[in-house]
């Protein structure tokens, strides 16, 4: 599933094609995806000009001159393609600018989703309502960790993973910052002291920039709007690694629960 560094990624890249333009046409060629498009999207889309993209958490935001917010979520397999030669199958969405530009949100296993929003109403959207602060964002501190962990005695990765305490952390981010502080993924998060927790917050934020650098990771059908591969994968500490020496000499373990894998460094991290 693409996370936060790819939707990041994804913005960045729909950025100089999208800001500023106004939308000729947008056909959604089916009637849904994970739910219903929005039925009014041709109405509310055609002819608006886009005022600027955005992220939150896992989603991608693209603002309209008409006070509203369309919100995408790439799901498992999707991504948008850039100027295609041709139209694919799997090219559920597709958008003209004024400027002969052409956009196709492209999503297989049809996991991804687009709502629409009033602008100046959407941080209470209930998807966004609910979440915690954006992990490269000024609310993202050691003393909010500290708040959320305390008394907790779930393990500090379901913590992390939690939308709640912090917005759009995913398994392979989660995984690799937990190496780079040392913290074992299983350890009770409200017996993790303060200390370790000054590690953690900045690993965070350095696994993610340097996750967005490098165009994200790829898996399974993951690629940038250019259609260029995401390189953050060949940086991969423990994630993908089990059996393989970690930098300390020791080998990378994995565990699955509840489907969802877990790497980590028995020596590093305790």
């Amino acid at each position: 599933m693409p996370e936060l560094p790819e939707v990041e990624t994804t913005v960045r890249g729909l950025r100089p094609v999208l800001e500023g333009q106004r939308i000729a046409a947008i056909v959604a060629r089916r009637p849904d995806l994970r739910r219903p498009i929005p039925e009014d999207l041709g109405q509310r889309m055609t002819g608006a000009v886009v005022t600027g993209l955005g992220r939150r958490a896992k989603y991608g935001l693209i603002e309209t001159d008409r006070g509203d917010t369309l919100i995408f979520h790439l799901g498992m397999s999707g991504r948008w393609r850039v100027d295609p030669s041709e139209t694919l199958t799997h090219d559920h969405v597709v958008i003209e600018t004024g400027e002969g530009r052409r956009l196709a949100l492209n999503d297989p296993r049809r996991f991804g989703s687009l709502d629409f929003v009033r602008t100046a109403d959407r941080e209470s959207w209930p998807p966004f309502a609910a979440m915690g602060p954006e992990p490269l964002g000024t609310g993202f501190t050691v003393d909010h960790l500290a708040t959320a962990f305390a008394g907790r005695v779930a393990p500090v990765k379901a913590m992390l993973l939690d939308q709640k305490v912090v917005a759009g952390l995913g398994n392979i981010y989660v995984c690799e910052a937990l190496h780079m502080a040392g913290i074992a993924p299983s350890r009770a998060a409200g017996r993790i002291a303060r200390a370790r927790l000054e590690r953690l917050v900045p690993a965070i934020r350095q696994v993610l920039e340097a996750a967005i650098e490098a165009g994200g990771s790829s898996l399974r059908d993951y690629a940038r709007p250019d259609g260029e591969l995401g390189y953050f994968s060949k940086q991969w500490r423990v994630y993908g690694r089990e059996g393989e020496v970690c930098v300390c000499g020791s080998v990378v373990r994995r565990r699955t629960e509840s489907g969802r894998s877990t790497f980590w460094c028995p020596k590093c991290q305790h």
